[in-house]
Parts: structure tokens; C-alpha cells; sequence
């Protein structure tokens, strides 16, 4: 790693304390000897005093400030351009980073063919299955199999994620979601990384670009992750690489705009990237949701929220389309071979369970 630089990106938009406190765990990285390492705050148009907060706080840091809130890609994108770097370490703004989390991932860049390195972010809080009949919290969350879980002292450490994986329906998750931490697998190649915690070099940046801006929040990770595999780029797994994600805490997974920008962008990256069965599948399966929901009660907020987000992929599909096109003509790898990381859609949880992923975030 002797004179690799690397620059650390955090994105805050209107949480300069848990902004601050992911900040300060980069500044506390050891084993970064010879390394040019460095830390980039963007404010993504907060405009509440954010962005001189963290500056004050952590001046040895660079700055950079959005205007307006142009979305997490878009944010790390600005990042990228402005300081470029040999490596870039992505990290949620609301988490928080174990001392040896930078060099854990960089040594997975060791390996020139590897494109990414993901790395194993546990829930903050250890948490415990409640019944049914509690009433939601902001915290909350529910597995696959639609098991609720709330913080607990005297609960169990859940990881959030090892890597993100596609479903055969489109679906992006998060690998290992509410896996008991001692059971979580170890180091290994996965589909995709987690923008809320991975490093990325920079020569397969400028091989594929950058992330995409259009899908302005959840799934960019996921998009890129398709791009860096059909050029051939490994992405692994370094379960050495560990942070703590206060999950939801700057931005609900039960919230409308969540659900909305997961249900259009779904579509959208599935038909710039997947097979045909499953991009079909997608939309097969966000026109008949929102349709239900319509008959069900036409005026009713999901109903509204379901076809805003319908109409929002359907009208974003031709640019899809084009990307398609795009990504295939420059592509050393088939569609079909990346495919072979899809994997089987898990038992679903009962109708209206909040999404169980939070990409990115």
C-alpha cells in the first residue's frame, strides 16, 4: 500500500452529528503507514449550517458543498472528481468505523483484478425478535421471513451487510441481513458492494464511470456493482473491514420517498443490467402492486406512492434501454455469466412489511 492515495468519502445531508461521529472514526484509522490518506465531507445542500458545523469540527478534513441535494451519487461523485485518488473508501454517515477498517479493505485491493472490496457492516445496536402485535418504531426491522426485530441490550449483534446480492426478481438486498454476526460468512467474492461501507479503485472508475446520478437515492451501489462485473472486475468481501450502521437513522425505510425511489429504481437498474426474465419480472411485478393497491383503495397514500412510481421507471425505460446498449458493446463479460450471481427469491414478508434494505444509507 506504500504511496496508494486514498480518499474517504462521507456524505451528510442535515445530520452533522452523526456525520461527525463517522468522521471522526476515519480520523482514528490505524495501519495506514506510507498511505496518502485522506478525508472528503461532502454537505449535500443542507442549508441549516451543516456544512460549516463539520468544517469547524473537522478541519483537516477537505469540504465539499453541494448546492442543492443532488442525491448520494451524485454527492460521492463530486467527491471523486474534485480529489481524485488511487482508492476510495465509501462510509454511511451514520456509521461508525472499527480502527482497522480502511486498511482491511485496501489490502483486498492488493489483487489487481479486483474492482471493489465490501465491507461487513453490523447493526449498532444488538436487537431482538418482538412479537407481531408491537407497534412499530423508527428502528425496527424485519427479516425476510417477516420476523420483526427492535434494539435490545440484551439482544444479539446482526449484521446488516456482507455485500449486496440481486434476487431472480430484481430485487437488490443486503447479503446476510439480520444474520446473527457469529454466523455471517467470511471472506469471499460477492456480487456487489454496499455504498455504506466498501472501497473501490479508482482505475475501474475510469474504466466503467461513476456512479449513476439519475437514481439519485438506493440502488447506485448495485447499478455499478453490474457495470464493474460486465468488465470483468472482481468485487469481494473483507470481514476484517468492520463498521457499526445505526440503521434508519438518517432515513426511514418505512418512509414514502424510500419506498418510492426502491420501487422505480428497482426497474430502471433491472432493465439497464439483468436478463430479460428479470427485468420482465420487475415490472410485471410493480405494475400488479400498484395496481392492487389502486383497486384497494385508489386515493390511498401507497396507491398514489405505487403509481408516481411506476410512471417514474416506466417514463426512465428508454434511457434504460440505451444504457443497455451501452454497457453490452463495451462489456467483456456476458450478461448471462454475471447472472450467475442472482440468486433465489427468500420466503416474503406478510403484505405491508416495511423493504428490509436500506441501500446505501
Amino acid at each position: 500500500m506504500e504511496g496508494l492515495r486514498v480518499r474517504a468519502v462521507v456524505v451528510n445531508w442535515r445530520r452533522p452529528d452523526l456525520t461527525s461521529a463517522a468522521v471522526a472514526s476515519l480520523e482514528r484509522q490505524t495501519g495506514l503507514d506510507g498511505v496518502d490518506f485522506g478525508i472528503v465531507v461532502v454537505d449535500n445542500g443542507s442549508g441549516d449550517g451543516s456544512a460549516e458545523t463539520l468544517q469547524a469540527r473537522h478541519p483537516s478534513a477537505a469540504h465539499v458543498a453541494n448546492e442543492t441535494n443532488r442525491g448520494f451519487g451524485a454527492a460521492v461523485n463530486s467527491a471523486i472528481r474534485s480529489h481524485p485518488a488511487d482508492a476510495y473508501v465509501l462510509l454511511n454517515n451514520d456509521a461508525v468505523a472499527d480502527p482497522g477498517f480502511v486498511a482491511a479493505l485496501l489490502r483486498g485491493l492488493r489483487e489487481p483484478d479486483v474492482g471493489a472490496v465490501t465491507a461487513r457492516i453490523l447493526l449498532a445496536d444488538p436487537y431482538s425478535p418482538v412479537p407481531a402485535s408491537a407497534p412499530d418504531t423508527p428502528r425496527t426491522v424485519v427479516d425476510a421471513a417477516g420476523t420483526r426485530w427492535a434494539p435490545d441490550a440484551a439482544g444479539a449483534v446482526l449484521v446488516n451487510s456482507t455485500g449486496n446480492e440481486v434476487t431472480a426478481s430484481g430485487n437488490g438486498r443486503d447479503r446476510d441481513w439480520l444474520t446473527p454476526a457469529s454466523d455471517a460468512r467470511g471472506s469471499d467474492d460477492v456480487f456487489g458492494f454496499s455504498g455504506g461501507g466498501a472501497a473501490i479503485r479508482g482505475a475501474a472508475l475510469d474504466e466503467v464511470g461513476l456512479f449513476l446520478e439519475s437514481l439519485f437515492m438506493y440502488y447506485e451501489d448495485t447499478e455499478l456493482s453490474w457495470r464493474l462485473r460486465r468488465r470483468g472486475w472482481r468485487i469481494t468481501y473483507a470481514a476484517d473491514a468492520e463498521s457499526r450502521h445505526a440503521h434508519a437513522a438518517s432515513s426511514g425505510t418505512g418512509s414514502e420517498l424510500f419506498r418510492f425511489w426502491n420501487e422505480r429504481n428497482r426497474v430502471v437498474v433491472a432493465v439497464r443490467h439483468a436478463p430479460l426474465r428479470v427485468w420482465a419480472t420487475a415490472l410485471v411485478r410493480t405494475t400488479a402492486k400498484a395496481a392492487a393497491a389502486t383497486l384497494r383503495s385508489p386515493r390511498s397514500a401507497e396507491a398514489r406512492r405505487r403509481r408516481r412510481s411506476l410512471s417514474a421507471a416506466v417514463r426512465a425505460l428508454p434511457g434504460a434501454w440505451a444504457a443497455r446498449r451501452r454497457v453490452d458493446r463495451s462489456a467483456t463479460v456476458s450478461r448471462a455469466a454475471v447472472a450467475q450471481w442472482l440468486v433465489p427469491d427468500r420466503a416474503k414478508p406478510p403484505a405491508g412489511t416495511p423493504p428490509t434494505r436500506l441501500k446505501s444509507r
